[in-house]
Order: C-alpha cells, then sequence, then structure tokens
C-alpha cells in the first residue's frame, strides 16, 4: 500500500474486532516508534504495551467509558519521563559514547550545550516538552500501523493520573502522556465507511 493511501485509509477507529495483532506486527510498531526523531536524540519517554486484559480493565474507569481500551488486540501507553535534566543527558551520553566508540571526554561540549538548555527551562516547561517528544514517536506509529494495515485509535481523553496508578508509573519516574489502541477494526464500525474529512491542501499548507 502507497504511503498516502494508506493515510487515507487509516481512521480513528470506534469499534475493534476481537482478532489479535501477532508479536511480530506489534515488535515492528513499536520499532517504528522506538526509532523517531526527539529533540537532541533524547527520547525522555517510554512505551508501555498492555496486552494484559486484566489491567485493561482496570484501566476502563480511567477511560470516560470507552471500552475500545478493553476490544483492542493490544494497548500502547506513550509516557513521558517525570525527571528530565542532567540525568537525561548523561544517559544519552552513554549511549552516544558506546555506539559511537567516541570518549566521554569528546562529547563534554555536546554534553553540556544540552543540558544547559533543559536547564533554562522550568520544571513545567520539561515536562511539556518530554511530552511532546512522546507525541513525534506517536505519529511515526500510526503511520506505520496505516502502511502495515493495523487500526489505531490515538487518544487523550483520559484521566492520566489514573493510568499513572494502575499502570505504576509513579514509581518509575513517568506519567501518562497519549495512549493508542491498535488492532482491527471491526467489520460493524461506522465510522469505517464514512468520507474522511481533512482541510484542502491550501487550506492546511502556507508558503511564504
Amino acid at each position: 500500500m502507497k504511503l498516502l493511501e494508506a493515510l487515507d485509509w487509516r481512521y480513528a477507529v470506534k469499534q475493534f474486532s476481537d482478532e489479535k495483532i501477532s508479536a511480530a506486527e506489534v515488535k515492528a510498531l513499536l520499532n517504528a516508534a522506538r526509532l523517531s526523531a526527539s529533540s537532541y536524540g533524547l527520547q525522555p519517554y517510554n512505551i508501555i504495551v498492555v496486552a494484559s486484559d486484566a489491567i485493561r480493565e482496570q484501566l476502563l474507569p480511567f477511560s470516560y467509558g470507552q471500552d475500545k481500551i478493553a476490544q483492542s488486540s493490544h494497548l500502547i501507553v506513550f509516557a513521558a519521563h517525570t525527571q528530565v535534566g542532567e540525568a537525561t543527558v548523561d544517559r544519552y551520553i552513554d549511549k552516544y559514547a558506546l555506539i559511537s566508540n567516541k570518549p566521554h571526554s569528546e562529547l563534554s561540549d555536546f554534553s553540556n550545550h544540552m543540558k544547559s538548555a533543559l536547564a533554562a527551562k522550568t520544571p513545567e516547561q520539561r515536562q511539556a516538552w518530554a511530552h511532546q517528544q512522546a507525541y513525534i514517536a506517536l505519529g511515526n506509529l500510526l503511520t506505520c500501523a496505516a502502511v502495515m494495515k493495523i487500526d489505531s485509535c490515538p487518544m487523550t481523553g483520559i484521566d492520566s493520573a489514573g493510568y499513572d496508578a494502575v499502570l505504576g508509573l509513579d514509581e518509575k519516574g513517568l506519567t501518562t502522556s497519549v495512549i493508542c489502541p491498535i488492532g482491527r477494526r471491526h467489520h460493524d464500525d461506522i465510522q469505517a465507511h464514512r468520507p474522511k474529512v481533512r482541510f484542502d491542501y491550501d487550506e492546511i499548507v502556507m508558503e511564504i
């Protein structure tokens, strides 16, 4: 399926079937998200796969009755780091040094630049920035899912604090950014047969 055709095919699924996505397909989607761009490459988030039916049932009260949480094959939760600062940079520099085979001494200027940039933000700004990076990863996952003909429904209409509690995210230094059930659309989902509504190219794209 060509990219634009795939994106035109996708929609926010309202009703999932009971078909399960294979482990290989789920891993491909997660790798697409993992390979996403992020500011400085820091990736200040984690991606949580909720396959357990029992846990998803516990999340229903914090999903405002949206039962697609439980119907879908898998539930993907993007969770931002709550402590963003020097340790965030140090973790990345360690990985950078390992992969590039460079000593830390050669990366000190780069490290200091990133630390200064983060230090210039308030804690609230750093948290918002971390959430923004998670959304970039979500975008990659949605595109990859469309190409693979896997259905999805990104959602922010949830009680994030409730999700954090059920998933034990507080003690992991994480907080819920956005969730995305994935699976296969149900043949009775009327939303699948409605025309896609998007503004025209010239209404969205501006050339200056």
